[in-house]
């Protein structure tokens, strides 16, 4: 099994939320942490080949500061570079992150389509890595559950999956909110992202609960592991990768 590396939870958190995520694959593609996520990339395509199809793709996690929306942005650029058509869609409209990630405007996107004042086509922008494109959250809504489980959710993943080869949903976390639950039956699959040295066993273990209750196709985990070298080289001194079970964390 392979691991993510990474200390300081809490200040990553904070800063994701202040400057959005660090696109380690698109700025040093040839870093041996971005051929790991290239290797969680191949490991989820190999996860999704006994599915019917594997377009729509969602990265959760139990809790906040999990990790979930940089593993979502940074597999997005790899499938990119791969040479597929991919659609980066920030759906955690409490939390939103993807705006800061490629310096866009968040005056308008998966709100603003949802609530019906805007087309897909109209909203969506190309970021800076070629064949990527992002949708941002936009305002956040009073709403937001209510909005991802609406006709008009299901609406714009059919649109997206008739334009785009690849969807990625970077959405709340499942314990949070409800927000998850009820944006699975538009999903082909979920990946679950953990974090070791934080997330609890049993905060995990009822998340993959309540994702197999809605069932939903569990592709697998993410699994992020403290190194307990300190933050190094590009600030981060992650180590990426995929696996398959679900006894991570601990009680303490």
């Amino acid at each position: 099994m392979f691991k993510i590396f990474k200390n300081k939870h809490k200040q990553e958190s904070d800063e994701s939320i202040t400057n959005g995520v660090r696109l380690i694959t698109a700025y040093q593609p040839k870093h041996t942490i971005s051929e790991q996520l290239r290797t969680v990339r191949t490991n989820i395509e190999f996860a999704g080949a006994a599915l019917d199809e594997l377009k729509v793709v969602m990265f959760t996690s139990p809790e906040m500061s999990d990790g979930k929306s940089t593993v979502a942005a940074n597999v997005a650029v790899t499938w990119a570079q791969a040479g597929k058509k991919v659609l980066l869609v920030d759906a955690d409209m409490r939390r939103p992150t993807v705006h800061l990630t490629f310096n866009s405007a968040n005056t308008q996107g998966l709100s603003t389509i949802l609530a019906g004042n805007k087309l897909p086509e109209e909203v969506i922008t190309d970021s800076f890595v070629d064949n990527l494109a992002v949708l941002t959250a936009g305002p956040v809504p009073p709403n937001p559950s209510e909005l991802l489980g609406s006709k008009h959710m299901h609406q714009f993943v059919e649109w997206a999956r008739a334009n785009y080869d690849i969807v990625i949903l970077d959405a709340t976390p499942v314990l949070a909110v409800s927000d998850v639950q009820v944006s699975l039956p538009e999903v082909d699959g979920t990946v679950l992202v953990v974090r070791m040295e934080k997330t609890l066993r049993g905060n995990i273990q009822r998340t993959v609960e309540v994702l197999k209750m809605a069932d939903a196709k569990i592709l697998g985990v993410v699994e992020r592991v403290k190194n307990g070298r300190g933050d190094k080289g590009y600030g981060y001194g992650y180590g990426y990768g995929y696996g398959y079970g679900y006894g991570y964390g601990s009680d303490k």
